[in-house]
């Protein structure tokens, strides 16, 4: 119903919807969980270490003040210089860049590209400074970035960078506050990308390039990665002309979230920083090799996430284009002089679809599994379907039946319930000539159906480049 004489509806809304204090939520919440851990079921750890809570209030912000008051392009820049990012495909970084991308396509993580960015900029704004003025050194300076898929916290690491930056020149007493800006150019990373699905290239490198453009690049680079030039071009001007990211300056600005991501990326970062300059500096730590022997543990790390399958990597170790094939491998793009050694998730999956697809030349045909479904309908189809990612992802030939007569399968998966599985594996075993294996971990009965003939058991908690690698021997696929 209209509230005044004009037909106007007015909107109490401070009314209607009163402040519900945080306690409040949490107690909710708590109810909710009913007794399950509030930290393991609703705090996610980056691979950073950051606690990431399920939501974030304006009193998570209570202690940024400095942080959060500035206006984009003021300092210490946090929010950007208040500009639209340029674009620019054709990037060639001064010669003496600080390659911060180098560091995350070694495997490093956030952290770690900020603290090591950090130490790098002022043992070279030390030296430059040795000869001029700290308002013409900072200003010399350029910083390359590259961006991954963890989309919020790419946004909150660009802004973390502009921030520690600004405040380290400050402390070389500049009298110009602007010579603390960044000269940050961003380029989409390659650590991620992969040579089996070129279309997801596109889809990550579009959310790479937005984190970029909202976390307040300068300029910004789309690397094509098994996709044409000109769709890396359109990424980049879609954003602009199309989602009107140039519109906004730092459109994540007050968002609780990145603001507290932004604020704890920082601080970590400085504490690196700071045991990096208490061991000597950058070139020292670099050269003793502490950096890299760093590096490397988030490296591995990163590595064991995807071979394990607990970090999905779409179209290489979950959900592969089942008629696809791997792409002609092509040299990477230029790497710069890289202080680490460089890789990508996707090439131990690459080496195996690469094995898989020569044994195909040679012998006419992929190795062939049989998903061999029978019982309880939910279990058999939800263990197929994993079944069929799982082998999927080694460019396998798969069939899906509820019969094994005639088959010609070079290897055959069991799919149902565990309840279900020591009778059918004693029938199947004892009638076909090929090797059989389970799907799933049904822990009371592997004994027996070890003994029954069973060969194997594909689950979540296989790491599937071991596995993948192991029945590609097993089945004589060529090397």
């Amino acid at each position: 119903m209209p509230d005044d004489e004009t037909g106007t509806e007015i909107l109490n809304l401070g009314q209607d919807f009163p402040p519900v204090p945080t306690a409040t939520w949490e107690a909710v919440i708590l109810k909710d969980l009913k007794g399950a851990d509030y930290e393991k079921k609703l705090v996610w750890r980056s691979d950073e270490g950051i606690a990431v809570r399920p939501y974030y209030r304006s009193e998570n912000l209570a202690d940024l003040g400095a942080q959060t008051a500035s206006a984009p392009g003021q300092f210490p820049f946090v929010r950007g210089n208040g500009k639209a990012w340029v674009i620019d495909q054709d990037a060639v970084p001064l010669s003496d860049a600080i390659r911060v991308d180098m560091v995350l396509e070694a495997g490093a993580d956030a952290i770690q590209q900020l603290g090591i960015a950090l130490a790098a900029g002022v043992e070279k704004l030390t030296k430059l400074c040795e000869d001029r003025p700290v308002d013409v050194a900072a200003r010399e300076i350029e910083f390359v970035f590259a961006v991954g898929s963890t989309y919020f916290f790419e946004i909150a690491k660009l802004r973390a960078a502009r921030m520690l930056w600004a405040r380290a020149v400050a402390a070389f007493a500049p009298t110009d506050l602007d010579s603390c800006r960044m000269n940050l150019h961003v380029r989409t990373s390659r650590m991620n990308k992969s040579f089996c699905d070129p279309y997801t290239n596109v889809l990550r490198a579009t959310t790479e390039a937005m984190s970029a453009a909202i976390g307040g690049c300068e300029t910004l680079t789309v690397q094509p990665f098994g996709f044409e030039e000109h769709l890396a071009l359109g990424v980049q001007r879609v954003l602009a002309e199309e989602a009107h990211l140039d519109a906004v300056a730092d459109p994540a600005g007050g968002s609780y979230y990145i603001e507290a991501l932004t604020s704890s990326l920082a601080r970590e970062a400085w504490k690196l920083f700071q045991r990096i300059e208490v061991g000597g500096g950058y070139s020292q730590a670099l050269s003793v090799g502490w950096l890299a022997e760093e590096i490397a543990k988030s490296r591995a790390g990163r590595e064991k996430a995807v071979s394990s399958r607990r970090r999905a990597l779409v179209g290489v170790n979950n959900y592969p284009d089942l008629g696809g094939k791997v792409l002609a491998v092509v040299p990477n793009p230029e790497t710069g002089n890289a202080p680490f050694p460089q890789f990508r998730l996707a090439e131990p999956f690459e080496k195996i679809r690469e094995r898989t697809e020569r044994h195909t030349e040679a012998m006419g045909h992929p190795p062939r599994v049989l998903l061999l479904k029978r019982g309880d309908v939910k279990m058999r189809t939800a263990r197929a379907n994993f079944a069929l990612n799982f082998f999927g992802c080694a460019g396998f030939a798969i069939t899906e039946s509820e019969e094994y007569a005639g088959t010609n399968a070079n290897l055959i998966v069991l799919c149902s319930s565990d309840p279900e599985y020591l009778a059918f594996a004693e029938e199947v075993v004892s009638a076909v000539k090929v090797p059989v294996i389970v799907a799933g971990n049904p822990k009371e009965q592997i004994e027996a159906l070890k003994a029954a003939g069973v060969q194997g058991f594909v689950h979540v908690a296989s790491d599937a480049v071991e596995t993948l690698a192991d029945w590609q021997n097993r089945l004589g696929v060529t090397k």
